[in-house]
């Protein structure tokens, strides 16, 4: 019998007199309950078995340059291959920006692809809701609606949900406008799920010497024991209330109140989010500004149990990573800086506590910038024909150059992908079929992802 897939819960007596005779041995081989409920979990349950359980998602909104970070292009005329030079990486023969030093040397548990592209170059809405869901929906797909194709963590709430007492999946520091003042972008949301699908959005800046989250802390008023009987209240009303599968208002009310209820109580997720558990050193190391510090607190909710965790790096589509205009000095001094800081330490913490191997890291924007520089103090414009992206752990190849692009960046010159090739491969290593139906509120069936396939080339 293979005792890495025995459920202990559901052994007949047989099952378990076998296990037993296995004897002490096993137990002090490492093969004691943990690793055996842990075994099951791994467990295919759509068929595949999934080579990671988390992802986090540092989302660069607005568009990150890909020919001064990821694709330079040294020998292309004055004008297009920038003021940036290149430098060797722990992969060899590889080179990438002199201002992501750091990680440049964890090139070689990366995969790099170089031969992104898709249709949207206006609207940055339209192209991050392409970019997120593999949905690509034209210039016109830039606005939420409530028939949207949900973000990947509300699949994920509903296909590997987590326990009632852990946050299945967080959005933070911002709900990105597509301009200031303007509505928020598509692609971060429950979509047609429903809204109790919705990401915890955490929109406090975790660097601030008061960072707490008040949705998430009792009120002095009320005690645990205050909070245990108003649990129990609730759920004897709600045994009194008829079963509803419509996810009308109300039954969405009524799932997200008691999800408030299991996090209230639930020691572990109110202790992710004290940062200042965290030495001054590691602090510091992520960087200590909006984003560094969301970062972290994205790596200690996944230690925490949480599914999925998304970083969107921009209050609006333009305040950050499109640099229509002054690209080099932003990247320079403030954009660069920032991500190598968080990114490397985040990788190597992840690494150093074992978590790599199980948890994507995933870096990329809604599309890339112009190869020619313009008039505007150096700016780079819009590019949706070719951009680049970072991937690494959770069974994904190290040190794997996926595709390239043409001698100026302009476009992909072999194994050209769309976003669908990338989620749909993200959710095979988080063990989801790309084509496995969810169902809207009527019961209409749509596939995890609307287009694209799996590049089992990127997979280890």
């Amino acid at each position: 019998m293979d005792v890495s897939k025995v459920n202990p819960f559901s052994m007949s007596r047989r099952q378990l007199l076998r296990v037993g005779a296995l004897g002490a041995g096993a137990v002090c081989g490492g093969l004691a309950l943990p690793r055996l409920l842990q075994a099951e979990a791994e467990a295919p349950q759509y068929g595949i078995r999934p080579s990671a359980d988390n992802c986090i998602l540092l989302f660069l909104d607005g568009g990150p340059s890909h020919l001064d970070m990821w694709d330079m292009k040294p020998e292309a005329p004055e004008g297009i291959r920038g003021e940036f030079k290149s430098i060797d990486t722990s992969l060899p023969g590889y080179r990438m920006s002199e201002h992501m030093p750091k990680i440049s040397q964890l090139m070689h548990r990366a995969t790099v692809v170089r031969s992104m592209h898709h249709t949207v170059n206006n609207s940055h809405g339209a192209a991050v809701y392409t970019a997120l869901t593999g949905l690509d929906r034209g210039e016109i797909g830039g606005l939420v609606a409530q028939t949207d194709h949900p973000c990947m963590g509300a699949v994920l709430a509903k296909l590997r949900p987590t326990p009632p007492n852990i946050v299945p999946h967080v959005h933070l520091p911002y709900i990105t406008q597509e301009g200031a003042g303007n509505p928020p972008q598509p692609g971060f949301f429950g979509g047609f799920l429903g809204r109790s699908y919705d990401p915890l959005f955490v929109l406090k800046d975790p660097n601030a010497p008061d960072f707490r989250v008040p949705e998430l802390t009792l009120q002095n008023e009320i005690s645990s024991a205050r909070l245990t009987d108003r649990r129990h209240l609730f759920e004897s009303i709600g045994a009194e209330l008829p079963l509803r599968t419509d996810r009308s208002p109300a039954s969405e009310m009524t799932s997200m109140q008691s999800r408030a209820l299991d996090l209230l109580s639930s020691e572990k997720t109110q202790r992710a989010f004290r940062l200042t558990d965290e030495s001054d050193a590691d602090r510091e190391r992520y960087g200590r500004n909006i984003y560094g510090q969301s970062v972290l607190l994205a790596r200690r909710m996944i230690e925490a149990g949480t599914r999925l965790a998304t970083i969107s790096w921009a209050p609006d589509a333009n305040a950050t990573w499109d640099t229509h205009g002054g690209n080099f000095e932003k990247l320079k001094t403030t954009l660069l800086p920032q991500l190598d800081a968080a990114c490397s330490s985040l990788v190597t913490d992840l690494a150093e506590r074992g978590m790599l191997e199980r948890t994507i890291v995933a870096v990329f924007g809604d599309f890339g910038r112009t190869p020619r520089v313009n008039g505007n103090n150096g700016g780079r414009d819009h590019w949706n024909y070719c951009y680049s992206l970072m991937l690494i752990g959770g069974g994904f190849k190290g040190g794997r150059i996926y595709g390239s692009s043409d001698g100026t960046g302009a476009f992909p010159a072999s194994q050209a992908l769309v976003p669908g090739d990338i989620i749909s491969t993200i959710y095979h290593a988080l063990g989801i079929p790309s084509e496995h139906q969810i169902f809207d509120k009527f019961q209409r069936p749509y596939p995890v992802v609307p287009a694209g396939e799996v590049v089992y080339d990127l997979l280890a």
